[in-house]
Parts: C-alpha cells; structure tokens; sequence
C-alpha cells in the first residue's frame, strides 16, 4: 500500500506493520503520509554537497534572529537543516514538489494534497 517506500528496512517494516494493523477505512489515509514522507526524506538525502557559499546565501534569506542563530551553529551543523538542504536542492534545479511527484505519482500525489 505504501507506494514510496523508505531506504532503511527497519522502517519500511514498521510502517507495513502500523498500516496492516490499520481499519480498512484508514489503510490509504496513512499510506499516503507515509509515502510522502518518504519522498521527503529521499529528496532531503539525495548526495548533493553544500558549499560555504550556499550556506552565506541561505544565511542572507533568513530572518534576522533565525540568521543569527544558524550562524551562531556554523556551516557544518547547519548542512542538516532541512531548510538549508532544500534551498540547495531548489538551486540545482530540484524541486522538492516536483521529485515527490515523481516518486509518488501525480495521482497518490493529488490524494495527498486532497487530505491538507
């Protein structure tokens, strides 16, 4: 039922789990987070390296006491901040909507987009 299915074992059998044990009514809602989930986690782990210069860029987009702050945690911290790895994903021309899309399909993609 889980169309997008997480890289690590252990938490592709939990979620299997969670959603077999599931009233049917429920089963689709459930698979549907889990399968965009997923897609997130891909998209923020796909192997692209942030450079300083991305960092000093994202730092200038940022509110002030929020730019303080991830300036204050330094680069290396700052490269698993899901806002940051998205900001460098977007600047290599891969946006985030779209590689979900991909991976999930247009169609559980809508459904997904139904439930919010």
């Amino acid at each position: 039922m889980i169309n997008v299915k997480h890289p690590l074992e252990k938490y592709n059998t939990a979620q299997e789990n969670f959603i077999n044990n599931l009233a049917d009514k429920d089963k689709e809602y459930h698979s549907l987070l889990f399968s965009y989930g997923n897609a997130s986690y891909l998209y923020h782990n796909l192997p692209i390296e942030p450079t300083f210069e991305d960092y000093t860029e994202w730092l200038e987009g940022l509110q002030e006491n929020i730019r303080k702050d991830m300036h204050s945690k330094g680069f290396e911290a700052c490269k698993s901040i899901l806002s940051f790895t998205r900001y460098v994903r977007e600047k290599n021309d891969i946006h985030m909507e779209d590689f979900i899309i991909e991976k999930m399909g247009i169609e559980q993609y809508s459904k997904y987009k139904e439930l919010f």
